[in-house]
Formats: structure tokens, C-alpha cells, sequence
């Protein structure tokens, strides 16, 4: 009966008095402070003011009801789908929408809309994956950024192809350390595009010398990722190089002399389509002739399966041995072999052997800035003061 009256009573009630009386009722219903009878009756009423023509009722009636574990989720969901400042309250804050419905939202609101989710306390993987598909770099950066967001990888993966260009998204993603190496590598190349792209780049240094620094730089990059990969990151990498077409016999050559082994025997597994298995078992103990064939397999050319097979041979004699092995010396082995004396051989261990110079001149460089940092901060030995010479 009171809820009936009520009832009569809006019909004829100013706005603001409709307003102080949708909050209390709402306010009322979130304390548990009615009967059964009277909480039913009372989201009847909730109902009825969904319809009032005034925003001022209807965001009283939101403010009340928006952090109630036990609201009416039609009456929620209604509010959520209202005007801008009615919905954003719902969307931010009640816990009885659904990840069905939040979805829903995401999908058919605005962006700020979605921004209003992926803020939220809590984001479920499911909501996380719809904004990561079609929310745009701000509504994306908000959900980096919200340490109750739940995102798997391929989530990040999504977003890396789809936002990887921006500044902004770029960063947060590569200060995740839930980053797959692929999704990290992707990022490298957005990068090296960019810089490519770039006019004053392009000025400075000409547009074939960037290219060639910028894939030096992602190949360098990937293989840096090799070592720190777990065995799952490292597949998706070998797949993510290959669909790229990353894995070209110099970058190969790269892995196998940089040690990358388990990175090499991967990809070569990949490429050749043969069991990882069986192509360890070639590489640590086949004969030259299998182990040529294995690179055939992979696509390789006669005269670069030889290369290949010849450094295989020079690192398991090596590991033989229980020597290290060195790139040097295995450059040198490639240049003498009569059998690795085509144009596409001499060129490709010609290229390995200037990235290997450059890199050793990086580290003489590095290593002889340190020491001087050292020298310049360490005090000067047998130094005296002036009042303590002797004499004076």
C-alpha cells in the first residue's frame, strides 16, 4: 500500500522532490531495511521511475543504487544504457552487471563508455578481450594501465597489432613483463618502422641505411630475446619470425654463432616441418650429409646448407672438445672451405664477420668508458694537503 501511494504521489510531485524520494528508496532497498514483500514492491516502483521524464530522478536513483551487491540488474542495466552522466555511474561502479553485459556495453557504447570498464576494479579476461579488440588507444592505455585487469596474451598480442604504433600504448606494453617475446619483437618492428618512416631519419643517414640499421636492430633484438624466452614464448617466436619472414639464413647463422641453440634447433624444426626430436638428434650427433640435408629440408640452398652444415660440425667438435666455441674462428673456417665458396656463402659470412668487428669495437668501446668513468671517480693515490709537508 505505501509503495502504491507512492506511486500516486510522483504522478503529481516536483522534480526535486521525485529526486529525494527515488534516493531514499533506492538507498533504502541497498540497506536490506524492507521485507520481501516490500523489496519487491519497491523494485516495482525502481521500475517506474526508469520512465521519469526528468535525469535529475533517474540520477538519484543511480547514485543509490550504484555500489549495491544486490540491485536489480534490470533496473542497473537500464541506468547503464542512459544518458551519459546517468550511465557512467552504473557502468563504473555497480557490481551486479554481468561481464555479458559489460561486453554488450563495450561493444554498442561510446568510448567513454568503454574507458568507464576498462577503469573498473576488476576486469575479467573476457571484457579485457573485447576492449582490447575494438577500444582505441586511450580506452586501451586505461586498461594497461589498471592493475585488476586481466589480460592474456593473446589479448596483449591483439593490441600490439592493432595499437602497437601509438607512443602511449607502445610503452605500457613494453613495461609488462607478461609481454610475449613475439608481441615484443612486433613492437621492435613498429618501432624500426617508424624511425624508417621518419623524413629527418631518412635525411640524415639515407633511406637504405636505415632500413639496413633498423632490420640489424630487430634481428639483433630478437635474438637478445632468445636467451631470456621461456620454451613456449620461444616456439611463438620462431613462428612469429617465420610469418614475418624473419628467418632468413644470416639471421640463422646469427643464432647458431651467438649460441641460441635452442632458438636454432626450433626454427629449423619449423622450417623443415621434421620432429624436434629428430632434428636434435641431427644437430648434436649427424653426420655431414644428414645434417645437409636437414637445411635442404628447411629451405635451404645446396651451397648454404654446406655453410650451415660446416659450422654444425665446427660447434659439436668443439663441445667435443669442452672448448668454447668462437665466432671468429668459425668465420675463418667458413672463408678457407673450398666447398663454401659461392658468391651467396662469401656474402653472407662477410656480412657476420663485419657484425662481429662492430660488435667487439662496441664492447673494447664500452669496457674503456667504464674504466675511465672509474679513474676520473676514484681519489687520487699518496695525495697530500699543503699545511702537511713536512717543515711547515
Amino acid at each position: 500500500m505505501i509503495i502504491q501511494a507512492f506511486l500516486r504521489w510522483v504522478e503529481t510531485a516536483r522534480t526535486g522532490d521525485r529526486a529525494r524520494a527515488a534516493n531514499a528508496l533506492g538507498r533504502a532497498y541497498a540497506r536490506a531495511e524492507m521485507n520481501g514483500l516490500d523489496r519487491h514492491a519497491a523494485e516495482m516502483a525502481m521500475t517506474f521511475l526508469l520512465d521519469d521524464p526528468s535525469p535529475r530522478v533517474r540520477l538519484a536513483l543511480v547514485e543509490a543504487l550504484a555500489d549495491c551487491p544486490t540491485a536489480p540488474r534490470a533496473v542497473v542495466r537500464a541506468l547503464a544504457e542512459d544518458q551519459p552522466e546517468i550511465a557512467f555511474a552504473a557502468i563504473a561502479r555497480s557490481p551486479v552487471l554481468t561481464d555479458a553485459d559489460l561486453v554488450d556495453l563495450a561493444a554498442r557504447g561510446t568510448a567513454e563508455t568503454r574507458a568507464l570498464i576498462a577503469a573498473r576494479g576488476a576486469v575479467s579476461c573476457s571484457v579485457a578481450a573485447a576492449i582490447a579488440e575494438i577500444g582505441d588507444e586511450e580506452e586501451v592505455s586505461i586498461l594497461l594501465e589498471n592493475t585488476g585487469a586481466v589480460l592474456l596474451q593473446g589479448s596483449l598480442r591483439r593490441i600490439v597489432y592493432r595499437l602497437g604504433h601509438a607512443a602511449s600504448v607502445r610503452d605500457r606494453l613494453l613495461a609488462r613483463a607478461d609481454l610475449p617475446s613475439d608481441a615484443r619483437h612486433a613492437l621492435a618492428e613498429k618501432i624500426g618502422a617508424a624511425l624508417s618512416a621518419s623524413g629527418l631519419v631518412q635525411a640524415v643517414i639515407g633511406s637504405a641505411r636505415v632500413a639496413r640499421v633498423t632490420r640489424e636492430a630487430c634481428d639483433a633484438t630478437a635474438l637478445a630475446m632468445t636467451a631470456v624466452a621461456s620454451p613456449n614464448d620461444l616456439s611463438q617466436l620462431v613462428a612469429h619470425l617465420r610469418e614475418t619472414g624473419r628467418l632468413t639464413p644470416a639471421f640463422l647463422m646469427s643464432a647458431l654463432c651467438s649460441g641460441a641453440t635452442e632458438f636454432f634447433t626450433l626454427a629449423v624444426a619449423d622450417l623443415s616441418g621434421l620432429a624436434e626430436k629428430r632434428v636434435r638428434s641431427i644437430l648434436s650427433g649427424g653426420r655431414v650429409h644428414s645434417i645437409r640435408a636437414l637445411f635442404q629440408s628447411a629451405g635451404l640452398a645446396r651451397d648454404i646448407s654446406q655453410a650451415f652444415a660446416d659450422a654444425v660440425l665446427y660447434w659439436q667438435a668443439q663441445a667435443g672438445e669442452g672448448e668454447p666455441a668462437s665466432l671468429a674462428a668459425l668465420l675463418e673456417r667458413l672463408r678457407r672451405n673450398p666447398s663454401s665458396t659461392s658468391a651467396s656463402v662469401a656474402e653472407l659470412v662477410e656480412r657476420l664477420g663485419f657484425a662481429e668487428q662492430r660488435q667487439v669495437a662496441r664492447d673494447y668501446a664500452l669496457l674503456a668508458s667504464r674504466q675511465a668513468a672509474c679513474r676520473t671517480d676514484a681519489p687520487p693515490r699518496n695525495s697530500r694537503l699543503p699545511h702537511s709537508a713536512p717543515g711547515h
